[in-house]
């Protein structure tokens, strides 16, 4: 009785191990996220932008306070609640698709780890604060790039890393069944 129930004991801590990487991106990014937002709300006052904005690189580079009530770029403002449900119903389908989308490759893992991790990150500001504190702000020239965050980056570079993963690996054949 002893050696089974050590090894169903086993079985679970192996699964998480298998997915280490995951979970190690996925809790740092979500870290760094949080520890920043929370510094940018302690530091600038609710939408500080312009006056009162941290000049990091004078005309290119500002650190500043906003809300998103939206998804990237502000599509979809003001449906905070709808977007929440999405990210949540998002992490649930990556959880139950886990095989599929291959997360037992490392590359994906540390792919599936920042987007997860910026996902629940973005989620957090959501349900605590009903929008997403966005503090990167970046000029070029004219043109001002959408403010964004840290969860915001995991999000686009593990989205990008996936995207690259998938062309660069050969399809698997399809066997008849």
């Amino acid at each position: 009785m002893i050696p089974a129930a050590t090894s169903e004991a086993a079985g679970p801590v192996s699964r998480l191990a298998a997915y280490r990487s995951f979970w190690w991106f996925a809790a740092t990014t979500l870290l760094l996220d949080q520890l920043s937002k929370a510094w940018i709300v302690s530091h600038l006052p609710f939408n500080t932008y312009g006056e009162g904005s941290i000049t990091v690189v004078r005309g290119f580079f500002y650190i500043v306070h906003l809300g998103n009530t939206g998804a990237a770029w502000s599509m979809f403002s003001g449906f905070s609640i709808a977007l929440a449900l999405l990210a949540a119903g998002t992490l649930a389908a990556i959880f139950h698709w886990r095989e599929t989308l291959g997360l037992r490759d490392v590359i994906t893992q540390i792919a599936f780890g920042l987007l997860c991790g910026g996902i629940v990150g973005n989620l957090a500001d959501r349900l605590t604060r009903h929008h997403v504190v966005d503090f990167l702000d970046f000029h070029f020239g004219t043109y001002v790039f959408p403010s964004f965050n840290v969860a915001d980056s995991g999000i686009s570079v593990g989205v990008g890393i996936y995207l690259l993963r998938s062309l660069l690996t050969p399809a698997k054949p399809v066997t008849p069944r």
